[in-house]
């Protein structure tokens, strides 16, 4: 990072976004003094409440870290020791600031309570793995909050959560703020977030702050153009299904090593002229009070909007059209097993992670599949392509039953369906190169010699990657480029159906756009089925035809995109919508559906409807509703093609985005 000033008022949260690299993190380690080495602090001023932090020595500066100032990590099972029960690792951070063990415990206790974590009792003695995923960031909370702090620095808190636990840490964190005065300084690249929880936000790009001002101001009317562009590379909720294509940015971020002359955007920028690439812009106010931009054309006077979508050519207005033909994925009653428990007299009931799941995807139409982490998405896909054992049901490819089929046949039938994981750096072999993954593929087609090479080159280009970087090793791509080959990998064996596991949760917005419109285009040139998996809803209604909601091992809610999103009729899925932050702050004034406590375990799913334990219309809220208590909904067609299991379907429906 270079030159970057900030200031941070009690109770107050300031929002820090921008791509990888841009410095955000660093700039939240500088001022604990955390940058890992070789980097190291050069020049500059880090002062806290008059007090000179930056010229502390070491031993000083450990009161402050975990004291006044703390830090709320990305990752909680990364950021909590494994072999420590919770309420040591909350006692560690309280022992080591002068707190005795036994009121330690006691504060222990009131921090798990405070951070929303029911039975704290018991939770205090367990250890991080028995914990969810949004206790373990409650956790971490609880931990960053032990001294009391007056500011909390917390680096993208919410990223690897669900939808539904993310609406609960941003809720308890903005709770904390009104009830304990700390100011936040929350790092992110979800514009969404910046938009639910900031009063202030800077944008940072290549170490430096390119624009800075209220989140009102920067998100409506941004000026800088890499913010607006931002803005319009993230699908919206309220988007219509029109085939739009998402605006990009084009190339990647600079090297900090080796940023290019004059302003660092340029080179990305469609508003650059001659002078952006020879002056450093200085950070001025431009536009509404507290704005301040680092661009010499906003400086001017121009004005920087936020690009629209455009509208693919082979795309109208309306609807999604009604799949026709045979479907060329087809699953029914499909019922996954992931092992079984005990009962009385040693009798074993089977633990089910996917129980009677039925879909379909048709050529040329994606079928979006969103839900908790947990809710048995992945199961169901890996259970698709042979990676998991069907306990019973039948999956048919093409018309074809795949479970019934072994050896040569089995091989011949699995290549028409293809699959893209999350992470490409884990699904490609990193001492292979980009040449000999795709030759691998390609030479299971009996492909060979300079057909194999030919085809390889046509590859590459088809996903925007240029055939000379065939010998480069996975480790020489950004993650956006990774997620390329993944994609052409797939596209090697010639697949009627692919399927898309979480294939843009890890890449930053620009990179984001860039594979939805590589997926869009590849669709329309080769008439692909996608089942695409996501936890991002927005990104699920950019994409998709139509949606299947799941929830706990079974589909509770289906029907096109347009049914599903604008008239819910499972509570779940108003939940789930009403729980995704949209970068507007019109956002900030709806009311949530706010769901209780965590997703039930596949090993005891609760009698009768499953959603009931968590369900905002059901016996918790009306205990005269007892048919949820006994009997098990089945998934009945509403209307037009959407379908819920809900003995009360509809309730929430004209109020989606309301408690």
């Amino acid at each position: 990072m270079n030159e970057v000033d900030l200031d941070v008022h009690p109770g107050e949260v300031l929002g820090i976004v921008g791509e990888s690299g841009s410095g955000k993190s660093v700039t939240a380690r500088s001022i604990l003094r955390m940058v890992r080495p070789p980097g190291r602090v050069t020049a500059g001023s880090v002062q806290w409440q008059g007090e000179e932090l930056s010229t502390l020595p070491e031993r000083a500066m450990r009161r402050y870290r975990g004291g006044d100032v703390a830090m709320v990590f990305q990752d909680p099972q990364s950021a909590l020791n494994p072999v420590m029960k919770i309420g040591d690792q909350i006692l560690e951070a309280l022992t080591l600031h002068g707190t005795d063990r036994r009121a330690g415990r006691r504060r222990a206790l009131e921090l798990l309570d405070q951070v929303g974590i029911a039975d704290a009792a018991t939770k205090i003695d367990q250890y991080p793995h028995q914990l969810s995923g949004g206790m373990r960031q409650r956790v971490v909370i609880a931990v960053a909050l032990a001294n009391r702090p007056r500011l909390l620095l917390a680096d993208e808190p919410t990223t690897a959560l669900d939808v539904t636990i993310q609406a609960q840490i941003l809720r308890l964190l903005l709770r904390l703020r009104d009830e304990l005065g700390v100011a936040i300084v929350i790092i992110t690249h979800d514009m969404g977030v910046v938009a639910e929880m900031c009063n202030r936000v800077a944008v940072m790009y290549g170490g430096r702050i390119v624009e800075q001002g209220s989140a009102a101001h920067v998100l409506e009317r941004p000026r800088h153009p890499y913010t607006a562009a931002l803005l319009s590379a993230m699908p919206r909720l309220d988007d219509r299904r029109v085939g739009g294509v998402l605006p990009t940015i084009p190339g990647s971020p600079p090297d900090p090593s080796a940023l290019p002359d004059g302003c660092s955007f340029a080179p990305r920028c469609t508003l650059a002229e001659g002078d952006c690439r020879e002056q450093v812009p200085a950070l001025l106010p431009v536009g509404e009070a507290g704005q301040h931009s680092a661009c010499l054309v906003a400086q001017r006077g121009v004005e920087i909007r936020i690009a629209g979508r455009s509208t693919a050519p082979t795309t109208e207005d309306g609807p999604a059209p009604t799949p026709s033909g045979d479907p060329v994925l087809s699953v029914t009653g499909l019922r996954v097993d992931v092992g079984s428990r005990r009962l009385l007299l040693g009798r074993e009931k089977p633990v089910y992670a996917v129980d009677s799941v039925g879909l379909e995807v048709y050529a040329g139409e994606t079928l979006g599949l969103v839900g908790e982490s947990g809710c048995g998405k992945s199961t169901l896909s890996r259970c698709i392509v042979g990676i998991n054992t069907v306990a019973a049901g039948t999956v048919r490819v093409a018309g074809e039953d795949v479970t019934a089929m072994t050896g040569d046949a089995l091989r011949r039938i699995r290549s028409t369906v293809q699959y893209v994981f999350q992470d490409p750096y884990a699904s490609l072999n990193p001492r292979r190169t980009i040449r000999q993954s795709l030759g691998e593929a390609l030479a299971l087609r009996g492909l060979g010699g300079a057909e194999l090479e030919a085809e390889a080159r046509l590859l590459m280009e088809r996903v925007g990657l240029r055939p000379e970087y065939l010998d480069r090793y996975p480790r020489a791509f950004s993650g956006g480029q990774r997620q390329r080959v993944g994609i052409a990998r797939a596209l090697a064996r010639q697949p009627r159906v692919i399927i898309l596991d979480e294939p843009v949760s890890a890449l930053d917005m620009s990179v984001q756009a860039q594979i939805i419109n590589l997926l869009e285009d590849l669709q329309r040139d080769l008439d692909i089925g996608y089942l695409f998996i996501a936890h991002d809803l927005a990104v699920v209604r950019h994409l998709s035809d139509r949606v299947a909601v799941m929830y706990l091992g079974r589909i509770v809610e289906t029907g096109t995109v347009e049914e599903v999103y604008t008239s819910p009729q499972h509570p779940y899925t108003a939940a789930l919508l009403s729980s995704s932050p949209e970068p507007t702050l019109a956002a900030r004034s709806r009311q949530r559906i706010m769901l209780r406590g965590d997703l039930p375990s596949p090993a005891n799913p609760p009698s009768g409807c499953r959603f009931r334990t968590r369900c905002p219309i059901g016996p918790l809220a009306r205990p005269d509703r007892t048919v949820c208590l006994d009997t098990d909904p089945e998934l009945l067609s509403i209307r037009g093609g959407q379908s819920a299991a809900c003995h009360f379907p509809g309730e929430l429906e004209h109020r989606p985005h309301a408690a």
